[in-house]
Protein backbone atom coordinates (compact mmCIF):
# COMPACT_ATOMS: atom_id res chain seq x y z
CA UNK A 1 0.00 0.00 0.00
CA UNK A 2 1.81 3.41 -1.21
CA UNK A 3 2.23 5.96 1.68
CA UNK A 4 0.23 8.82 -0.61
CA UNK A 5 -2.86 6.28 -0.66
CA UNK A 6 -2.89 5.58 3.01
CA UNK A 7 -3.08 9.44 3.12
CA UNK A 8 -5.36 9.97 0.65
CA UNK A 9 -3.23 12.51 -0.75
CA UNK A 10 0.21 12.96 -2.81
CA UNK A 11 3.89 13.24 -1.66
CA UNK A 12 5.64 16.07 -3.04
CA UNK A 13 10.02 15.06 -2.80
CA UNK A 14 13.08 17.05 -3.22
CA UNK A 15 15.21 15.68 -5.30
CA UNK A 16 18.91 16.46 -6.90
CA UNK A 17 20.02 14.75 -9.75
CA UNK A 18 23.86 14.20 -11.15
CA UNK A 19 25.20 12.40 -13.76
CA UNK A 20 28.05 9.80 -12.30
CA UNK A 21 30.72 7.83 -14.22
CA UNK A 22 31.08 4.16 -14.82
CA UNK A 23 33.97 2.07 -15.01
CA UNK A 24 32.83 0.95 -18.33
CA UNK A 25 32.88 5.05 -19.71
CA UNK A 26 28.90 5.02 -20.05
CA UNK A 27 27.21 8.24 -17.23
CA UNK A 28 24.28 7.27 -15.91
CA UNK A 29 21.90 9.48 -13.85
CA UNK A 30 21.56 9.49 -10.12
CA UNK A 31 18.91 10.49 -8.15
CA UNK A 32 18.53 11.32 -4.76
CA UNK A 33 17.31 13.86 -2.09
CA UNK A 34 19.60 16.24 -0.55
CA UNK A 35 21.43 15.40 2.84
CA UNK A 36 19.45 18.58 3.97
CA UNK A 37 16.47 17.01 3.00
CA UNK A 38 16.45 14.27 5.45
CA UNK A 39 13.91 13.75 8.56
CA UNK A 40 15.84 13.54 11.72
CA UNK A 41 15.47 9.96 13.05
CA UNK A 42 12.12 9.64 15.27
CA UNK A 43 12.81 10.79 19.05
CA UNK A 44 13.57 7.92 20.83
CA UNK A 45 15.40 6.35 18.17
CA UNK A 46 18.19 4.08 19.39
CA UNK A 47 22.03 5.37 19.13
CA UNK A 48 22.84 2.43 17.56
CA UNK A 49 19.92 2.38 15.10
CA UNK A 50 20.61 6.29 13.93
CA UNK A 51 24.76 5.41 13.84
CA UNK A 52 23.77 2.37 12.01
CA UNK A 53 21.95 4.72 9.21
CA UNK A 54 24.68 7.21 9.56
CA UNK A 55 27.23 4.33 8.82
CA UNK A 56 24.98 3.21 5.63
CA UNK A 57 24.33 6.90 4.22
CA UNK A 58 27.88 7.26 4.66
CA UNK A 59 28.30 5.15 1.41
CA UNK A 60 25.83 6.75 -0.73
CA UNK A 61 27.21 7.24 -4.35
CA UNK A 62 29.98 3.83 -3.61
CA UNK A 63 28.95 2.11 -7.05
CA UNK A 64 27.75 -1.50 -7.21
CA UNK A 65 29.81 -4.30 -6.98
CA UNK A 66 28.78 -8.25 -6.67
CA UNK A 67 30.21 -9.40 -3.61
CA UNK A 68 31.92 -6.02 -2.67
CA UNK A 69 32.51 -4.67 1.11
CA UNK A 70 34.63 -1.81 0.49
CA UNK A 71 33.55 1.60 -0.77
CA UNK A 72 35.27 0.62 -4.37
CA UNK A 73 32.20 -0.97 -4.83
CA UNK A 74 29.13 -3.10 -2.61
CA UNK A 75 26.32 -5.09 -2.86
CA UNK A 76 23.49 -4.64 -0.88
CA UNK A 77 24.12 -7.38 2.11
CA UNK A 78 27.75 -5.81 2.10
CA UNK A 79 26.22 -2.50 2.62
CA UNK A 80 24.38 -3.82 5.48
CA UNK A 81 26.97 -5.77 6.85
CA UNK A 82 29.22 -2.60 7.01
CA UNK A 83 26.75 -0.52 8.24
CA UNK A 84 26.28 -2.60 11.31
CA UNK A 85 30.07 -3.05 11.89
CA UNK A 86 30.11 0.32 13.05
CA UNK A 87 28.74 -0.43 15.76
CA UNK A 88 30.33 -3.46 16.17
CA UNK A 89 27.80 -6.17 15.55
CA UNK A 90 28.67 -8.97 12.97
CA UNK A 91 25.53 -9.57 11.13
CA UNK A 92 24.93 -12.62 8.36
CA UNK A 93 26.67 -11.95 4.79
CA UNK A 94 24.29 -12.93 2.54
CA UNK A 95 20.43 -11.06 2.07
CA UNK A 96 19.27 -14.34 2.94
CA UNK A 97 20.80 -15.29 5.84
CA UNK A 98 20.22 -11.59 6.74
CA UNK A 99 16.64 -12.03 6.67
CA UNK A 100 16.39 -14.73 9.21
CA UNK A 101 18.60 -12.21 11.50
CA UNK A 102 15.46 -10.94 13.39
CA UNK A 103 11.92 -10.82 14.18
CA UNK A 104 9.36 -10.24 11.18
CA UNK A 105 7.55 -6.69 10.82
CA UNK A 106 4.55 -5.81 9.35
CA UNK A 107 5.24 -3.29 6.96
CA UNK A 108 2.68 -0.54 8.57
CA UNK A 109 5.12 -1.31 11.73
CA UNK A 110 8.18 -0.30 9.60
CA UNK A 111 10.45 2.05 11.85
CA UNK A 112 14.56 3.65 11.27
CA UNK A 113 16.73 0.03 11.32
CA UNK A 114 14.45 -2.27 9.91
CA UNK A 115 15.26 -4.33 6.90
CA UNK A 116 13.41 -5.17 3.85
CA UNK A 117 14.11 -7.91 1.71
CA UNK A 118 13.17 -8.18 -2.34
CA UNK A 119 12.74 -10.31 -4.86
CA UNK A 120 14.23 -9.87 -8.45
CA UNK A 121 11.12 -9.74 -10.31
CA UNK A 122 7.46 -8.81 -8.91
CA UNK A 123 5.75 -11.63 -7.10
CA UNK A 124 8.79 -13.59 -6.53
CA UNK A 125 9.61 -15.08 -2.98
CA UNK A 126 12.88 -15.62 -3.66
CA UNK A 127 14.89 -13.11 -1.67
CA UNK A 128 17.49 -11.66 -3.82
CA UNK A 129 17.73 -8.17 -2.54
CA UNK A 130 18.11 -6.02 1.05
CA UNK A 131 17.98 -2.38 2.16
CA UNK A 132 17.77 -0.31 5.42
CA UNK A 133 14.82 2.06 6.35
CA UNK A 134 15.78 5.14 7.17
CA UNK A 135 12.89 7.12 7.21
CA UNK A 136 9.36 5.86 8.25
CA UNK A 137 6.42 8.33 8.57
CA UNK A 138 3.04 8.48 7.20
CA UNK A 139 4.20 10.48 4.29
CA UNK A 140 7.15 7.87 3.04
CA UNK A 141 9.40 4.83 3.95
CA UNK A 142 12.78 5.15 2.96
CA UNK A 143 15.47 2.46 2.68
CA UNK A 144 19.10 2.51 1.82
CA UNK A 145 20.73 -0.30 -0.41
CA UNK A 146 23.14 -0.47 -3.02
CA UNK A 147 21.25 -0.65 -6.45
CA UNK A 148 22.62 -2.78 -9.13
CA UNK A 149 22.68 0.14 -11.15
CA UNK A 150 22.83 3.13 -9.06
CA UNK A 151 24.97 1.84 -6.71
CA UNK A 152 24.04 2.95 -2.65
CA UNK A 153 21.10 4.99 -2.92
CA UNK A 154 18.38 5.83 -0.98
CA UNK A 155 14.62 5.60 -2.46
CA UNK A 156 10.48 5.25 -1.41
CA UNK A 157 9.89 1.69 -0.51
CA UNK A 158 6.19 3.46 -2.09
CA UNK A 159 7.13 3.31 -5.71
CA UNK A 160 5.56 0.35 -7.54
CA UNK A 161 8.87 -1.33 -8.70
CA UNK A 162 9.83 -2.01 -5.25
CA UNK A 163 6.41 -2.68 -3.62
CA UNK A 164 5.66 -5.48 -6.42
CA UNK A 165 9.09 -7.44 -5.34
CA UNK A 166 8.82 -6.66 -1.46
CA UNK A 167 8.59 -10.15 -0.05
CA UNK A 168 9.29 -9.22 4.12
CA UNK A 169 10.58 -7.04 6.83
CA UNK A 170 12.58 -7.99 10.19
CA UNK A 171 13.76 -5.65 13.29
CA UNK A 172 17.26 -6.48 13.61
CA UNK A 173 18.63 -7.93 16.62
CA UNK A 174 20.30 -5.30 18.49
Amino acid sequence: MKAADRRGGTVARTKAKSKLATSAGKSKVVTKRPAAARRPLPAGTPASVAMVIEAARSFEGTPYKFGGTTRLGMDCSGLLQQSFAAVNISIPRSSNEQAAWGEPVRPQDLRPGDLVFFGASPGSSTITHVGLITEATPESVQFIHSSSSLGVVENALETDYYLSRFIKAVRPRL
